[in-house]
């Protein structure tokens, strides 16, 4: 095995820059934050430089499918190719706004002392969903979702002089340990049962017909309870609505989007490598037949989606109600996997990247005015479209756009989704998602109706930052744009749809 590596470790760490990229901003925001213990403010903009270096460095992977650290000809530790890519693109864009929204937190503000930690966490939550995004080995899986986790538990419970914090921060550390536990158990089933961790030989291996049906299914249930708590789908959700209310608004935003982003693309990763067999002319993957692995996704996305709907619509806590709303979406992005097709998996990114803007932006209004106003509950934004009418409108293009509404991009991205499902033959799903669009409509209408219908006499004003408004742009501007002209990413999208490995 040795004989095979070393020759390949230069091109190995060739392929992973991004990810020594990363680790190098790490090493230099906590080497800055020990010798400049007193001047913490250029941290932010090191993280922004790494992040930048990171982009350069993953365009210059554009159009490329290799393998890293491979161990024989078929098997290797990291699969680089458009799949990975995409997310890594999606992630580090995610990440780059996180850390404009941390400038501007009152919250990160009130742990001044402590900002060389706050980066350098995030940036450990990136390394760990690089390498999960990559991961063709249920030992790298683990141990980058590992990585992903202790860095999201401390962050959750980062300020610590709000007592809903610390309550946020046990109670992921409790459910989170618990999942990965379950997780790293299910792994050592199917390793038991096949002698390999690697998902392209496990795939080779569970062809054969011979080994125990029942404990296979039983370590796969186990593994999907692990990926299922990443992304927030039902019933492995329960930590959610707790920790996004109680977790700082800029960590919320991205547990929301990039924590969720990576554990969708190990999920597809995992039931295509491990398990498709063949992918016919039409696209659609031919999986092996000890689950059925259609009805068991759909069952999950329609009990996910209508309970996040439902359980939304009660919400008087507008971070809980997104909470809830987060859930949902996972729903409507399991449908797009429980397809089973490439048409499927293209429906994914595009839902994937127009959510990434309309949900960062909902979170990002919402931290503004709860740093004027000091709260989140929906009652106080009674005519905040008046004397707020920026971040009103805003949050009201932002809900709009989550709603699935035209012309915002958030209806292209439930068309494209729509669309996947009625080729599919999917039309009874097709229907109950869109009903659960519907419903969706009524929470989001219930804070549009208390900024702009309800009027107050308190005048509440907000001077905005200069970087508050470029945020606010970069954020209003793809979710307008991409609901009128989404070709150039849809192309991306197909050009990112194939998965080696398989």
């Amino acid at each position: 095995m040795n004989k095979l590596i070393v020759p390949n470790l230069l091109n190995s760490l060739n392929s992973v820059l991004p990810e020594i990229a990363l680790s190098l901003t790490l090493v230099a925001i906590v080497v800055f934050d020990l010798i400049f213990n007193k001047n913490k403010i250029i941290l932010p903009y090191i993280s922004i430089a790494g992040l930048v270096i990171t982009f350069i460095l993953l365009v210059s992977q554009f159009g490329i499918s290799t393998t890293a650290f491979s161990v024989s000809e078929t098997l290797s530790f990291l699969s680089l190719d458009g799949f990975s890519l995409f997310f890594k693109v999606l992630i580090l864009i995610t990440t780059t706004f996180i850390v404009l929204f941390s400038i501007s937190s009152s919250e990160v503000h009130s742990c001044s002392d402590r900002h060389g930690e706050y980066y350098a966490l995030i940036f450990g939550m990136v390394i760990g969903m690089f390498f999960m995004v990559s991961a063709n080995d249920l030992i790298l899986i683990y141990l980058s979702l590992e990585l992903l986790s202790l860095s999201s538990y401390v962050l959750a419970g980062f300020v610590k002089t709000s007592i809903r914090n610390s309550e946020a921060q046990l109670k992921y550390l409790i459910y989170g340990s618990a999942s990965s536990g379950i997780m790293l158990f299910g792994m050592s089933v199917l390793y038991g049962i096949t002698g390999s961790t690697n998902l392209s030989e496990i795939n080779t291996l569970i062809n054969s017909p011979d080994g125990n049906q029942l404990t296979f299914l039983i370590s796969i249930i186990m593994i999907f309870a692990g990926i299922g708590f990443k992304i927030s789908i039902v019933p492995f959700h329960f930590w959610t609505p707790d920790v996004y209310e109680g977790a700082p608004i800029s960590i919320t935003a991205f547990l929301s989007v990039a924590s969720k982003a990576a554990g969708f693309a190990v999920l597809i990763r995992f039931l295509k490598v491990t398990f498709a067999t063949s992918i016919n002319g039409s696209g659609y993957w031919q999986l092996i037949q000890f689950i059925d692995w259609q009805t068991l996704l759909i069952l999950f996305s329609i009990i996910t989606m209508t309970y996040g709907n439902f359980a939304a619509l009660w919400q008087d806590n507008i971070k809980r109600m997104l909470a809830y709303s987060s859930i949902a979406h996972a729903g409507y992005l399991m449908l797009g996997v429980a397809v089973l097709s490439n048409q499927g998996i293209l429906a994914v990114l595009v839902y994937f990247f127009i959510y990434m803007f309309m949900n960062l932006g909902a979170f990002y209004v919402v931290m503004l005015i709860a740093n004027k106003i000091n709260s989140e509950e929906i009652d106080d934004y009674k005519g905040i479209g008046y004397s707020l009418p920026l971040l009103g409108t805003a949050l009201g293009i932002f809900l709009v756009s989550l709603t699935g509404l035209p012309p915002t991009a958030g209806f292209i991205g439930k068309l494209y989704l729509f669309i996947a499902l009625v080729d599919a033959n999917m039309i009874t799903v097709a229907i109950i998602a869109l009903l659960n669009t519907v419903v969706s409509l009524y929470y989001y209408i219930r804070v549009l109706r208390a900024m702009f219908l309800v009027k107050t006499d308190i005048k509440t004003e907000l001077k905005l930052s200069v970087l508050n408004y470029v945020v606010l742009f970069l954020l209003i501007a793809p979710v307008l744009i991409l609901g009128v002209y989404f070709g150039p990413l849809v192309n991306f999208a197909k050009a990112s749809v194939q998965i080696l490995g398989f």
